[in-house]
């Protein structure tokens, strides 16, 4: 999964002083590899790859370390990476053969006990790891989540042939098997990094085009330095990667202004006009799978009522906000899948358009809500406009008073949402990880899922994600999928808002810009004059 910390569903990324682009540095010119690459940060929740489930987190992950499989530049299909082949006959045994001659920044080798020890760390209950959900597909995943599962336990379906290859067992075929090992949460972990997961975390040891450089100085900066040992052919080009950390979008943007910053991934959506105007020819726009919602705690017995949630959801007039505090750059959502996905239809959700006389009619049918409402988002990353207009619309629609909170940084607010703490709506965003429909549904909506924050369960909807998992071809399991998110227009746990633009800028200092339809902004690529 990828919670997303920024507008529009996507994260933040950060960046610090001194800068590329110097003529006195070293930075080589006409786009030639060098110079410090000064990027515009949120405070990440992990740099371990099996904890890491954060945006913030992963797009400095996607630098540090290589996995299997990445995912094309243009088209977003899954590639072969560091995998030789990944074949199967039946969807169900997979044998995964490693290429050789790669090794993390420690001097180990990657190969295949690179991937086995990471995977069994990540899936076992005891090591409490963000990403061990994307495990479950693997046979014996049940018996890592047990309460009394032991540390060393491992997973039955995965096996080593020999040092370079290893075969993975699912519980049930999967045809997008292949297409999700490009999520950060497959990517290979070094022993040492597992002997000492803390140190590890400050200090990560990756096995990608950059390593490293001292410690993560947390809501200051992360510095990566171009790994010379990589033995990929996608070398990184900035000789450093300096993440800068801002706890607010419009701080960032003052220091990129002030020339502080090299690239900004997300911009202050109420500055989006001037900063068009400004930017010229150094602007990166285009529609995105980025997803917006207002979550519904149904563990709170008020939002039990599905009558309520949808009274709610047809009170808000989308397209107003959008106008009114983004300039009209996002599409409402009416469903629950990105436009741009295979599977994606119109007009899912009958819920999710505004009609004020039906949502008063639901409400009062519902009983309505008691008491105070709060509304809640993760602070600094420009959710306050927006959340208030919501607010607004149910305050007008139905006279419920409401209070903001806004106050917590991305890291405590997920642990909030982990620990079904909200008390009210709340904001959160989705990014897909992988390019299968699969991963709008079953990440978010699934029974016990990890970015399940609103609690829903439907066995109904795990059945037609399970159908649609087995189905002979990715292109077979859509109506499965699609009868999966009927259901969830049906039940509506969460309140769809917009799906978002991506909007880029970078500095006179950079040659030239890179960006990935699945991995966001590729860093690592991107040259400096």
């Amino acid at each position: 999964m990828k919670a997303v910390a920024a507008v529009a569903a996507v994260g933040m990324l950060a960046a610090a002083c001194g800068g590329g682009g110097d003529s006195d540095s070293d930075s080589g010119s006409g786009g030639e590899a060098g110079g410090d690459l000064r990027i515009y940060s949120s405070e990440p929740a992990f740099l371990v790859p099996t904890a890491a489930n954060d945006e913030p987190s992963i797009l400095v992950l996607r630098q540090l370390y290589r996995g299997l499989v990445k995912y094309n530049a243009d088209s977003g299909a899954p590639e072969l990476d560091l995998a030789e082949s990944i074949e199967s006959d039946d969807n169900k045994l997979w044998t995964i053969k490693v290429k050789e001659g790669y090794t993390f920044s420690n001097g180990e080798d990657v190969n295949a006990d690179a991937f086995l020890r990471a995977w069994n760390y990540a899936g076992n209950l005891k090591n409490a790891q963000n990403n061990s959900y994307f495990f479950n597909r693997f046979a014996g995943f049940d018996d890592m989540q047990s309460e009394d599962v032991k540390k060393d336990t491992t997973f039955s379906g995965l096996e080593k042939v020999d040092d370079y290859t290893f075969t993975v067992e699912l519980a049930d075929p999967f045809s997008g098997f292949e297409a999700i090992l490009g999520y950060s949460g497959f990517f290979p972990v070094a022993q040492e990094c597992l002997d000492d997961f803390e140190a590890c975390n400050e200090a990560p040891i990756g096995n990608g085009p950059y390593k490293m450089q001292g410690e993560w100085e947390h809501n200051v900066q992360i510095t990566l330095e171009r790994n010379d040992d990589y033995a990929g052919e996608d070398t990184g080009k900035a000789d450093t990667l300096t993440y800068k950390i801002f706890d607010d979008q419009n701080t960032a943007y003052a220091a990129f202004e002030g020339g502080e910053l090299d690239v900004m991934y997300n911009v202050p959506p109420e500055q989006l006009g001037q900063i068009k105007q400004k930017q010229g020819d150094r602007i990166y726009q285009a529609p995105s799978d980025s997803f917006t919602y207002v979550g519904l705690p149904l563990y709170d017995k008020q939002f039990d009522n599905v009558d309520l949630r949808k009274a709610f959801s047809l009170a808000i007039d989308r397209q107003a906000i959008i106008d009114a505090i983004f300039s009209g750059a996002y599409t409402p959502a009416t469903g629950f899948v990105s436009p741009n996905f295979d599977g994606y239809r119109e007009d899912v959700c009958d819920a999710c358009t505004y009609d004020l006389e039906q949502a008063k009619e639901l409400y009062e049918q519902s009983g309505g809500y008691k008491g105070k409402l709060t509304l809640w988002a993760n602070a600094g990353a420009g959710h306050d406009a927006w959340l208030q207009a919501v607010g607004d619309a149910l305050k007008s629609a139905f006279g419920i008073d409401y209070e903001l909170r806004v106050d917590l940084e991305f890291p405590e607010y997920l642990e909030l949402a982990d620990n079904e703490g909200f008390d009210g709506p709340f904001r959160l965003g989705w990014g897909p990880d992988y390019p299968v429909m699969e991963t709008y549904l079953q990440p978010l909506y699934g029974s016990g899922a990890s970015s399940n924050s609103s609690g829903y369960e439907n066995p109904e909807f795990d059945a037609a994600i399970k159908e649609g998992d087995q189905a002979a071809s990715l292109e077979e399991a859509i109506p499965s999928y699609q009868a999966a998110e009927d259901m969830l227009a049906e039940d509506l746990p969460v309140i769809p808002m917009w799906f978002g633009l991506t909007t880029a800028i970078w500095s006179d200092n950079v040659d030239e810009f890179k960006y990935n339809t699945i991995s966001d902004v590729e860093y690592g690529q991107i040259t400096l004059k």
